[in-house]
């Protein structure tokens, strides 16, 4: 692997009144494998430092990184893992990785990579940020769990009102259950075999007052989370996808155009391709990793035109709000898109 490098990144910020679109450069580099430690049947936990022992950069419960190991496990994509240790800490950055079927990626992080190797990391990123609150409901399900643990710890600092419900389908399955039991009560385990599925209808059937809920898990778990939430006061769900949500067809099937509004280009957008595509195939810089809208990365503003959103990051609120979008995935209603590249 080569050593520490930075790439371009152009990061479009909306405000109400006009739109700020800062060049800056996003850190990427070769970290260590300092500890490799299995949480629980399924689930390793990875310590990555430095290779130097500089300082990473620092960040905030929710936050991901990109592990650029997709080429190496002959994987398409580029997999991003949920930062689940000490923001404090700003020497090791740690990560939770469930083995899953089919999932090369994280195959290669179980089977074959080890303490002491060479590992390149992207980010990270915040598309899951804990907003202040005076009580917060967090719901967990498996490995879910992950960017949810630094959310309880701060939680715990900031003195507020809080409950953890973690359901997993065996105990056995379940990581952090130690780290997790300092909080007593606060906690509540809930594996399937044991207790059933989730209370859903009893957590979340009447809405609470100042409370945000926080959910990462399964789509199955998230789209039921979303749908009993429907009702609680705009902004209360937050909530996480590690994999797309399913999709029906786009608005429209036939061609439409972008407008890149900086470079002063104008292209059409084949039924067959992407945005994203079409943008950097023309030579205009978008920073963007998962390519199937999970991750944030390729948020690009939109300054005319009505999108047809089809992430698994942006709110409700935010996809009404229709001022910026998901180029990766993310289509046009309209027959003209201008964006802010």
């Amino acid at each position: 692997m080569s050593g520490p490098a930075v790439r371009p990144h152009v990061e479009t910020v909306q405000h109400r009144t006009t739109t700020v679109t800062i060049v800056g450069r996003e850190f990427e580099a070769d970290v260590r494998v300092e500890a490799k430690q299995e949480a629980a049947d399924g689930v390793v936990t990875l310590t990555l430092r430095e290779v130097d022992d500089t300082p990473l950069p620092p960040w905030s419960p929710g936050a991901h990184v990109d592990l650029l190991i997709g080429a190496l496990a002959g994987e398409g994509h580029t997999p991003q893992y949920s930062l689940c240790g000490d923001p404090a800490d700003h020497h090791v950055w740690r990560l939770g990785v469930l083995r899953e079927a089919g999932g090369r990626s994280s195959v290669y992080v179980h089977d074959r990579l080890q303490v002491g190797d060479l590992v390149r990391v992207r980010g990270p990123r915040n598309n899951f940020p804990l907003v202040d609150a005076p009580r917060y409901l967090f719901v967990a399900g498996g490995i879910g769990v992950t960017p949810l643990l630094p959310m309880v710890a701060a939680a715990e600092a900031a003195g507020a009102d809080w409950r953890l419900v973690y359901g997993g389908r065996r105990r056995a399955s379940m990581a952090f259950l130690d780290e997790l039991a300092r909080y007593g009560d606060r906690v509540s385990v809930r594996p399937e075999d044991e207790t059933g599925l989730l209370d859903l209808d009893g957590l979340l059937g009447t809405p609470l007052p100042d409370t945000r809920v926080y959910c990462c898990g399964p789509e199955p778990l998230l789209a039921a989370v979303e749908q009993r939430c429907a009702g609680w006061p705009a902004g209360s769900l937050h909530v996480e996808r590690f994999a797309a949500r399913p999709v029906s067809s786009p608005v429209r099937s036939e061609t439409f155009e972008v407008v890149l509004a900086q470079s002063e280009v104008t292209l059409p957008v084949p039924p067959d391709r992407s945005i994203l595509d079409v943008v950097e195939e023309a030579g205009v810089p978008v920073l963007s990793s998962c390519a199937e809208g999970t991750c944030g990365t390729c948020e690009t503003g939109v300054l005319e035109g009505v999108p047809d959103h089809r992430d698994s990051v942006l709110s409700e609120e935010e996809r009404r709000a229709g001022d910026c979008m998901m180029i990766c995935v993310s289509r046009a209603c309209s027959d003209r898109l201008v964006l802010d590249l």
